[in-house]
């Protein structure tokens, strides 16, 4: 079982020909055409708080922003080759593994990262109920067996990490994270974010769990909207954290709270669901321009998209 990406990344020193460059993320993912998730998210999240992504793309998403209707992959030797052009020129910090399609390409991915074992790995596992379940199980079994063994910090939503990793569970109460956690320690897995936990009074728990002890935990009032794109926001905004040597405790806290942002401040661009604003940050003041900011929409007398703001 490999071990050699578990160890988070030291706080980053660039040498003096690249003191203006970013920290840089390898970001395994589909493309979304709505923008809601997948590769365009994990982009955009990157860069908002401070990092660069190296996009590898893995396939195509047949989807609006209400749901998804199909998949296709791309070829696993299409996807080794954008990894491996890219890797023999940059270093990177963190790699992340978001939707890859098929086996196929979880089994590229994992040899890529067995090649650059003292990388560590960001794995998110997303809601799959939208595939057919022969294709699930299959997808399933060959990221527990190829992705996890090399994940240094797996995130996931507390219904689908319990449905994948605790299929047999069978006590009255739901598993509580650190169970969660044990279950994927089991394949070598020693940090786990489990999202979502239901609670009292309308909020939802998100926890940072070992088997051991929870490292963190952050409680947020839940929003009465349904958003689509939030597990690519989380997991891509915390890789980017820690590729920029923030550890990780502290890259959890800010992690969710900038996603919490994200989706206060949730705009919907067509008929279906809301889409975190990622880029929150850069909101207007009152009299709708940047305080000594770049140009807008209005400088060029274009009109503005209607958002949430």
């Amino acid at each position: 079982m490999a071990q050699e990406n578990h160890p988070l990344p030291p706080e980053t020193t660039l040498s003096d020909d690249s003191s203006a460059a970013p920290p840089c993320v390898l970001v395994f993912n589909a493309n979304d055409p709505c923008g809601a998730g997948g590769i365009s998210a994990d982009t955009l999240s990157c860069a908002s708080v401070g990092a660069h992504a190296l996009p590898v793309v893995t396939g195509a998403y047949m989807r609006d922003t209400a749901e998804i209707f199909d998949h296709v992959a791309f070829d696993e030797e299409a996807v080794a080759e954008q990894a491996r052009s890219v890797l023999e020129d940059v270093t990177v910090q963190v790699i992340k593994v978001g939707f890859c399609g098929n086996p196929e390409n979880l089994s590229a991915i994992a040899e890529i990262a067995t090649d650059y074992a003292e990388v560590p790995v960001v794995a998110y596992m997303p809601n799959l109920s939208w595939w057919e379940d022969e294709k699930i199980d299959a997808y399933l079994d060959a990221f527990r067996e190829l992705i996890l063994p090399q994940t240094t910090l797996l995130v996931g939503n507390h219904n689908t990490l319990w449905r994948w990793l605790l299929p047999d569970w069978s006590n009255e109460r739901s598993p509580g994270p650190r169970d969660i956690a044990r279950a994927a320690a089991e394949v070598g897995v020693p940090y786990v974010l489990v999202t979502g936990i239901n609670q009292p009074d309308q909020h939802v728990e998100n926890v940072l769990a070992t088997p051991h002890t929870v490292m963190a935990t952050e409680r947020f009032e839940r929003f009465d909207a349904v958003f689509t794109g939030a597990g690519d926001t989380l997991s891509m905004t915390l890789a980017a954290l820690l590729a920029a040597g923030t550890d990780l405790e502290a890259a959890t806290h800010e992690a969710l709270a900038f996603l919490d942002q994200s989706l206060n401040g949730g705009y919907r661009p067509g008929m279906g669901h809301l889409l975190p604003d990622r880029l929150f940050w850069a909101e207007l003041d009152d009299e709708g321009h940047e305080d000594d900011g770049p140009a807008t929409a209005e400088d060029f007398s274009l009109p503005r998209h209607e958002t949430k703001h």
